[in-house]
């Protein structure tokens, strides 16, 4: 009310039905608010659609939990363009201390015509470690020491205000001369996008991010002196499906198991398998989930080397309402359609595993121990817990030193 004069007792008692009404609708209308899901304050955008798919990785301990693991690659540098902004800097997620590495999530957006849109993602118990484009906050926006994740802290986040999804933006994404992955995951029919970064526009055909974190996620593997898995479904829902895998030099092997429950006991697979099946049985598993057949196929080949190197590993789907517990995504205006495709890998120390390093130490064949990428410490420190024998620790750690010599 601009008007400052106090209404009369006439006017005033007229109008208290009037306030009062008004009052129980307020009232009415917030508790609804309060009651309805965040994502569906706002009504959906027609002909919108987001597809997100991306990686929780993680290593198997002695006991099936998922040990701390830092990945120290020593096959290479980043497999990331120069472009991909890095929480502190690029060195810092090398040493923060976690057991899950989020990796590569993507966020394709679909539209018929030019949308804008806002994105919120949070980790739990989690930080953003990467990103792409430049987004308008990362939290938490302080210090935080390579030991953070292990007390108490705010989950990590990371908020996108304006994003241009278009059919005209120009395709003109930034590239760099030297080969990465992260190019692989351009290879689909989504629309363009752009973000007002602080050097001007930043164009993707996705939102990129990555992170750290120590949450749980629905399944445990432990590894059985018999080189058999066993394995435990911790959240009491189905797991989609899980692929167990094994590689040996130029053979592989893998075995396909549909929604497992509760505890379930795999032999490893013979090694008769094909890369060409393998792959074009975890793309089918992946259209199964909502991803469009291209974005399967980009998925798979942004993760080929890694997915399929030397060892063994099981790699599940985690079910999308995990998924969105323990990485709450908000899009705003909502999307007429969201599908969340995320897939679990675990790194499994096997007893072939063992016998194939242990080899490759004694013949001093860094050629082979370089086979397993940013894996072979992690699998060297759970190998060197189970030495009772100081002497042969000190003997294996030589043993791995003269190897790189």
């Amino acid at each position: 009310m601009t008007n400052s004069e106090p209404p009369s007792p006439r006017r005033s008692s007229m109008r208290r039905p009037f306030l009062h009404a008004t009052a129980i609708f307020l009232i009415a209308l917030g508790t609804l608010a309060a009651a309805s899901p965040a994502g569906r304050q706002s009504p959906a955008e027609p002909g919108l659609t987001a597809h997100e798919w991306g990686t929780f990785t993680t290593i198997a301990g002695a006991d099936g939990l998922p040990v701390e693991w830092l990945p120290v690659d020593l096959s290479g540098p980043s497999d990331l363009p120069h472009f991909v902004e890095h929480y502190r800097n690029a060195g810092f997620k090398a040493g923060l201390r976690g057991t899950v590495r989020m990796e590569t999530p993507v966020i394709y957006f679909y539209s018929p015509h030019e949308t804008r849109v806002s994105v919120r993602v949070s980790f739990t118990k989690g930080l953003i470690t990467e990103w792409y484009p430049h987004p308008d906050g990362v939290a938490p926006n302080t210090s935080l020491a390579l030991d953070t994740l292990y007390g108490p802290h705010d989950d990590g986040s990371i908020t996108w205000n304006s994003v241009t999804v278009s059919p005209a933006v120009p395709a003109n994404f930034p590239r760099e001369s030297a080969a990465s992955h992260y190019y692989s995951a351009r290879d689909t029919s989504a629309t363009p996008l752009s973000v007002k970064g602080p050097w001007g526009d930043q164009r993707e055909k996705f939102l990129f991010y990555r992170g750290v974190s120590t949450t749980s996620l629905p399944l445990t593997a432990k590894v059985l002196p018999s080189g058999a898995i066993r394995l435990t479904n911790r959240i009491g829902r189905p797991i989609p499906a899980l692929v167990l895998f094994e590689r040996r030099d130029d053979k592989l092997g893998y075995r396909i198991v549909t929604s497992p429950r509760d505890h379930l006991i795999l032999e490893t697979p013979s090694v008769t398998g094909t890369f060409d099946s393998l792959r074009g049985d975890l793309e089918d598993l992946l259209v199964n989930q909502g991803l469009f057949r291209d974005e399967a196929r980009a998925m798979i080949e942004t993760w080929r080397d890694t997915w399929f190197e030397e060892g063994s590993r099981l790699f599940y789907i985690v079910p999308s309402s995990h998924v969105d517990s323990i990485l709450p995504l908000s899009i705003t205006p909502a999307p007429a359609q969201v599908v969340r495709a995320f897939v679990g890998r675990i790194e499994l120390v096997t007893p072939a595993t063992e016998r194939s390093i242990e080899a490759a130490l004694a013949a001093h064949d860094g050629a082979a121990l370089r086979k397993y990428g940013r894996f072979l410490y992690p699998i060297f420190n759970i190998m060197l817990a189970k030495l009772p024998v100081p002497a042969r620790i000190t003997r294996m750690l030589e043993q791995l030193g003269a190897a790189y010599e």
